[in-house]
């Protein structure tokens, strides 16, 4: 009987060793874990990429189990980690909002909010039907602050539908609907109101391929497919712009939609008999009952004011890269945008990267790293604290901050990305209100 005892007291002993092994191992894994990640968020601090810059993801610690479905879903790298048992976010600056970590939660612990407690961002009045305080002025997409591929084509379909609950008899020279830009919300709401029998138009600054080339990345990256009116599902899970931008035009030609290109609209002056006039910068005018801008939050490209700015040689937007070669160009701005754009230029022509400051911030880790390479290599020609002044013919004159210093610089060609101009008179002068929205939870539309 004892040695019976005995041999259940060993065994027990072995189990409860083993067990007491595991837990040791395990929690040192979670400690090591934690580690990783807390050196992660100094870097990401220092760095600049800590802080969120658009749509991101906020934590409830409170609710959080610590599960890492988050970040099991999440298709970007270092976004989200685990420290001490709860998620924590990392890189937010490189957050571009896909929402697969909302949508992952097992607790619904994380929200998508927009803007910080202390960095507000502006935002219109949108009600549940995506419909302005100004009664036929609807928005989706980016500019409402879901700027995501699919959110965008969701949104613009949705408004299309919600027009139609207070569609107005057809008048002649009237349209029921006038779409201001062409991107994912645009399309979608085009195809969605020539399903619906709903005349209109659409109106796009620039060139179809400028609104898919101003995407954020050569990737475009989707975590779920579309459903695009008119044509049914599209999977993106991972696609190049040039492949998103084929797409676009097999819908709009084989659904013979109407886009004009290069056509601004200027202003949007509300009627009495509730209709809108929509002036363009080609003095054109259109009347609608309904207007739905899907443009993006930062509108129009922000210019530098300097003489020669308007020359033919200055862009803002890079496209077909490979056309450009043997040209001496530069490139200002010190964003992911500038950085691209250079990296896809310095093999076949002699580049010139002007920044203001001293130093790179909120750069993607593979494009920091990319330039900083290309700058060793002296495969650039990098000016840090440095201004153009002036844009002339054959070459520009930069200005150097820290010494007052004046350059020539020969050059054929000028790519500006100095961010852009957020749309908010444009808006207000149209009725729209708008809101300084700090730590604000996106809401998802029905």
């Amino acid at each position: 009987m004892k040695d019976v005892i005995l041999e259940q007291i060993v065994v027990y002993g072995v189990v409860f060793f083993i067990c007491l092994i595991t837990v040791f191992f395990y929690l040192k894994k979670k400690k090591n874990e934690t580690s990783i990640v807390v050196k992660k968020v100094a870097t990401a601090k220092e760095e600049g990429l800590f802080e969120p810059v658009s749509l991101h993801p906020y934590i409830d610690l409170n609710t959080c189990i610590g599960s890492a479905a988050c970040i099991e879903d999440c298709p970007e790298k270092d976004i989200l980690g685990i420290a001490n048992g709860k998620a924590t976010v990392i890189q937010t600056s490189n957050c571009i909002g896909h929402g697969a970590c909302f949508h992952a939660c097992p607790v619904e612990a994380i929200t998508l909010r927009i803007g910080t407690e202390k960095r507000g961002v502006d935002l219109p009045h949108v009600n549940q039907n995506f419909e302005t305080n100004s009664k036929g002025i609807y928005i989706a997409g980016e500019l409402g602050g879901m700027g995501l591929i699919k959110n965008s084509v969701e949104q613009g379909q949705q408004a299309i539908e919600n027009m139609l609950k207070n569609k107005k008899s057809s008048k002649e020279n009237i349209l029921d609907v006038i779409i201001v830009g062409a991107g994912p919300a645009g399309i979608s709401a085009s195809l969605a109101a020539k399903k619906h029998g709903l005349s209109s138009l659409t109106l796009e600054q620039d060139s179809l391929g400028g609104t898919v080339y101003t995407f954020p990345r050569k990737k475009i990256v989707m975590t779920a497919p579309m459903d695009l009116p008119l044509y049914g599902k599209v999977k993106l899970f991972e696609t190049s712009k040039d492949e998103l931008l084929q797409l676009w035009e097999k819908v709009i030609s084989s659904h013979d939609l109407k886009i004009l290109e290069h056509t601004k609209v200027e202003k949007i002056i509300p009627s009495e008999n509730d209709t809108f006039k929509i002036i363009t910068n080609k003095e054109e005018e259109f009347i609608c009952n309904n207007v739905l801008l899907s443009i993006g939050r930062r509108g129009t490209p922000r210019k530098l004011n300097i003489p020669g700015e308007d020359s033919e040689k200055v862009a803002y937007r890079l496209i077909e890269s490979e056309r450009i070669k043997n040209k001496n160009i530069i490139v200002v701005g010190g964003g992911d945008s500038a950085i691209e754009t250079v990296l896809l230029l310095i093999d076949a022509n002699n580049v010139t990267l002007s920044y203001r400051n001293d130093k790179f911030n909120r750069l993607k880790p593979k494009n920091k790293l990319k330039i900083q390479q290309a700058i060793d290599n002296k495969k650039i020609n990098m000016l840090f604290n440095s201004n153009l002044v002036s844009i002339n013919n054959n070459e520009v004159l930069v200005k150097f901050s820290n010494n007052e210093n004046v350059v020539q610089i020969e050059n054929d060609l000028v790519y500006i990305f100095a961010g852009g101009e957020l749309p908010t008179a444009f808006l207000q002068k149209a009725g729209v209100e708008i809101s300084k929205r700090f730590n604000y939870i996106m809401k998802k539309h029905k």
